[in-house]
């Protein structure tokens, strides 16, 4: 597949459980967990610096996953890592940043270098996360920039991992369609 490509001879790590849609762009230096999606033309770019993804987690339509390289204004760089269960909505932007398990990102939400985002929280859609922040967890945050809302309710915590176990199911759908289509 040319939409799944190495840079400077590292491959990215898929496993067959995870399901990259043909028009994705998967580059270099990623490793994904298990049951992951990722969604038309979402683009992770891992080509000066690794992005690692944990399990269940769905990256959807129109994404960009970055990192930030080395150098001597930052010399450790930073890249990008994104725990369990995590349902990224469509054309999120993260870069170089890290995210806990358990959360989610709203729609045309942009997560900037340095920052961390705990375990358990939900970014409204539209917000602004400068770098170089941290997101405590059990929190709803929403704006541009961010800022802390309220804790999250019960039913919020359930959803979390009702719409990672959702994306689960519809990532399934698409792998049995793909492979299903490609037998002769």
């Amino acid at each position: 597949m040319n939409n799944i490509r190495s840079h400077r001879n590292i491959t990215p790590s898929i496993p067959v459980t995870t399901w990259v849609d043909p028009s994705a762009q998967v580059i270099g230096d990623v490793t994904m967990g298990e049951d992951c999606s990722v969604w038309p033309t979402a683009v992770i770019r891992g080509d000066m610096h690794r992005i690692t993804i944990g399990d269940r987690t769905s990256v959807q339509d129109g994404s960009i996953l970055h990192i930030t390289h080395a150098s001597d204004y930052n010399p450790g760089g930073y890249p990008l890592s994104i725990g369990d269960d995590v349902t990224l909505g469509h054309r999120v932007l993260l870069h170089g940043c890290s995210i806990g398990s358990r959360v989610l990102v709203g729609m045309d939400t942009v997560i900037m270098d340095g920052t961390v985002v705990e375990d358990d929280v939900i970014i409204g859609a539209g917000s602004l996360v400068p770098g170089g922040k941290t997101l405590e967890s059990g929190h709803l945050y929403m704006g541009r920039p961010a800022k802390k809302i309220r804790p999250l309710k019960d039913s919020e915590y359930h959803y979390l991992t009702y719409s990672a176990q959702n994306y689960l199911k519809l990532k399934n759908e698409y792998l049995a369609t793909s492979h299903h289509e490609s037998e002769p």
